[in-house]
């Protein structure tokens, strides 16, 4: 089966996946880290990429963006590729990728999934996760940083930063439904959107594409 186009919409939040390949390590250190940051600020400014929230698993990157255009993600993305592989391998002295083959991405309503969204990329989901780097202390504790633009979303939330940390606070603490966070991850990783009809419907118009599954089963035969 053709693997089906990506759905990049412009000015659209997206949730970005990418793996270490077969489950290799990606980041080995806190240098590594910083190194792969820096790589997002810089890929990202150049191809017009907001980055609104990130988590950097031992395994694995989250990356929660909106881009400014259709070839913006796919832009940074190689562009950090580029960049990181370079470094990692030159201070790890392997060769070839540690990724595996392509980012995987999801389209999300902010309006209705942005807290959720948020979550997951900043992997609060994972107790005890002491290998987790991620921008949750920007959003929780009012750690500043550099690389995170607040999504207008989360501008929501109240209306100053204090009361925005203190609803994300509130929300982290109980968390989102599991099925919202499966629905996230599954979206992610097939290449799907999540949100309402509405956006669902206006996800197909613009990508020209399917933007969840097709439903199960043979479609019934119209009745004479």
């Amino acid at each position: 089966m053709a693997r089906l186009r990506r759905i990049v919409l412009p000015g659209e939040l997206h949730v970005v996946v990418h793996r270490g390949h077969n489950g290799q390590p990606v980041f080995i250190d806190e240098h590594d880290r910083d190194a792969y940051l820096a790589s997002v600020r810089e890929a990202g400014r150049e191809a017009g990429v907001a980055i609104h929230a990130y988590g950097l698993l031992t395994r694995e990157v989250r990356l929660l963006v909106t881009p400014r255009d259709a070839e913006g993600l796919g832009r940074m993305m190689q562009s950090v590729g580029r960049r990181y592989v370079r470094q990692f391998n030159q201070r790890h002295a392997r060769s070839g990728t540690p990724w595996e083959g392509r980012f995987r991405s999801a389209v999300i309503e902010a309006a209705s999934q942005l807290p959720a969204a948020m979550y997951f990329v900043e992997a609060l989901a994972e107790p005890g996760a002491d290998d987790v780097r991620s921008s949750a202390g920007h959003h929780l504790t009012g750690q500043a940083d550099a690389l995170v633009v607040a999504h207008p979303s989360f501008w929501a939330l109240g209306n100053t930063p204090f009361e925005r940390e203190a609803a994300y606070r509130r929300y982290a603490a109980e968390g989102p439904p599991e099925r919202q966070l499966a629905a996230i991850l599954h979206a992610a990783a097939h290449g799907w959107a999540v949100g309402s009809d509405g956006f669902l419907a206006t996800a197909a118009q613009q990508a020209q594409r399917r933007p969840r599954p097709a439903s199960p089963g043979r479609p019934r035969a119209a009745q004479r």
